[in-house]
């Protein structure tokens, strides 16, 4: 398969994220990566992608896909994640990583130190990084619009835990080691907040783990971002929704929020109004992955960009798991 720039991705892990990533890098970010092939310890995941993807390679190794690719992009369960990072830190390939870096923080900061001291190329998927929606709430937060900050909210919501398209993960997706909603959904929004307000600290915080075994229902918690008060809420089970969310910040001039993943809109008159351009999730999905993937190729080829850091994806995975230790 011929190389973008010489940028050949390989994915380890063929699940959710790791078809959404392909299906963009074949489609709107095919101009800055090819893939170069796939590897997933699951037969049926393999059978999956041989059918709706023939022309891609199916290693039958990691180590073989690692040799073949110059960036490896891990989204296989948290687990494994630090695994598959070293593997590509040892064969001094680009690194794409999903979020948490690991299960345990003391080893992702052991990575984090490894990586920093070798230079590695790396970056983990906060997809925020690239939104329009967060484009405009950064212009709001610049131009005056929001005025000076004071405060902001966090708050996520779910029908049901994990949501209807993440069923056949729910093995780990709702376990205490590596799922519930805090590590998969909560983690974007708090990168969202130490990125735009500031580093935090984490004050007085809440969890409930109603279900034996399984992952929290419920998290109440209050940040320090800088100086900024942040107040984060979710809960499960409360909502028809199968997932609602929102970042609101409260500013001298009124109020902006991101909705529902990528709908931009700020308080006028008493009402919210959606930024002109705004666009749902699922026509915003592909266009910010696209965006990723430019970035991503940027990072292979050692090229500013501002996917989110090692050290960014180590601060949220350190908040994370302080705030899930507060559990009942």
């Amino acid at each position: 398969m011929d190389r973008v720039d010489g940028i050949g991705l390989g994915i380890i892990g063929y699940g959710i994220m790791g078809e959404r990533l392909l299906r963009a890098a074949l489609g709107p970010g095919a101009g800055s990566v090819s893939v170069c092939g796939v590897w997933d310890p699951s037969p049926a995941a393999m059978a999956r992608l041989a059918e709706s993807f023939p022309e891609i390679p199916r290693f039958e190794s990691v180590a073989a896909l690692i040799e073949t690719c110059t960036c490896i992009y891990v989204a296989s369960p948290p687990a494994a994640h630090l695994d598959h990072a070293r593997a590509a830190l040892a064969a001094g390939k680009a690194l794409f990583c999903e979020k948490p870096l690991a299960v345990d923080v003391a080893q992702a900061r052991a990575f984090v130190r490894d990586a920093d001291a070798a230079g590695m190329r790396a970056a983990v998927n906060f997809p925020f990084a690239s939104s329009l929606a967060v484009d405009q709430l950064e212009a709001w937060m610049t131009d005056g619009t929001l005025g000076a900050l004071r405060e902001a909210d966090i708050e996520v919501g779910f029908a049901a835990w994990p949501r209807p398209w993440q069923e056949d993960a729910a093995a780990w997706l709702d376990r205490r080691l590596q799922g519930g909603f805090t590590r998969e959904v909560l983690s974007h929004f708090l990168f969202l907040a130490l990125r735009l307000v500031g580093p935090a600290a984490l004050g007085p915080a809440s969890v409930r783990y109603p279900v034996d075994g399984a992952s929290e229902r419920a998290i109440a918690a209050e940040l320090t971002c800088g100086t900024i008060p942040v107040r984060v809420r979710g809960l499960v089970g409360e909502t028809e929704t199968p997932d609602t969310n929102g970042f609101t910040l409260h500013g001298s001039n009124g109020a902006i929020r991101l909705r529902d993943w990528a709908i931009a809109e700020r308080l006028v008159d008493g009402a919210w109004q959606p930024a002109p351009d705004a666009i749902p999730q699922e026509e915003a999905r592909p266009i910010t992955l696209a965006r990723q993937l430019a970035k991503v190729a940027a990072m292979a080829r050692g090229e500013p960009q501002d996917l989110a850091s090692l050290s960014e994806a180590l601060a949220v995975q350190e908040l994370v798991e302080a705030i899930l230790a507060s559990g009942e």
